[in-house]
Parts: structure tokens; sequence; C-alpha cells
């Protein structure tokens, strides 16, 4: 990826933690998802007050992203009200092996616009379950 596209992700993530409806937590999360296209997608955390149905903002921009008919994505920036970089949960990196290439999809967790660590999708999802997994099980 180019530098600037790299700076223009990382500060979408940032400005979309504005829209963060965390009013349980405060803590406020915010994602920019690029396609392999060039367009960018933010998403950012809606908790709940059940908070089983609270949706993290790295799945909020690829559920937007995919609904509107995108499939392939190039890397997502991941921005938190944290003092330290900021990993995606679980369920999120499960979401991005759906959809991502583990080696090609890069992941930068932003501490501050110009402070950020980058990951491949593998590195932070070694071994993930994947459709290729369930054609396994049907030999």
């Amino acid at each position: 990826m180019r530098e600037d596209q790299i700076r223009m992700l990382v500060a979408e993530a940032v400005a979309a933690k504005e829209f963060s409806y965390s009013p349980y937590s405060r803590f406020r999360v915010g994602a920019a998802l690029l396609t392999k296209s060039g367009k960018i997608y933010r998403g950012c955390n809606i908790e709940n007050a059940a908070y089983g149905p609270t949706n993290c903002a790295e799945r909020t921009a690829i559920f937007k992203a995919v609904s509107e008919g995108e499939r392939e994505f190039a890397a997502i920036a991941i921005s938190g009200d944290a003092e330290d970089y900021l990993y995606p949960c679980g369920v999120c990196r499960q979401v991005m092996a759906e959809f991502c290439d583990p080696d090609g999809f890069l992941i930068f967790l932003v501490k501050k616009e110009d402070d950020c660590r980058v990951f491949s999708l593998r590195d932070l999802l070694p071994g993930g379950f994947t459709a290729a997994d369930l054609e396994k099980g049907k030999r």
C-alpha cells in the first residue's frame, strides 16, 4: 500500500470513532475498511443494553461493505479510545477470515494518527476456520 493510502485509512478510522454509540462502556472504536477497488467503508462500535447484540466497529465496516456488494478487501485500520494499540476481537478476526486473504489483508492498529502497527490477518488469526475447512468434512 502507498503511504498516502495508509494515512487516509488511518484518518478515516479515527474519524469513524465520532459516530460510536457507546453509552455503556464509553469506549469508542472506529474502523476504516479499504476495498481492493480503493473505496473506504467506515464503521463504529454500536452497543446495546443487552450487550450480546453489540457490534464492533470492524464488523460494522465489513457488513456495510458486503451489504453493498463488496467482497474484496485490502486493509482495515482500527482506532479506539485507548492509550495503546487496539486489536480486533476474535469474532471480528473470524469475520475477516470469511472475506479476506490471510496473507494479503493488512490490519493497521492505530495508537495515534502517526503511530500504528501493521499485521497480516494470518499474524492475528493463525489457523483460522474457513470455508476450506468445511470442505474437509465432505470428503
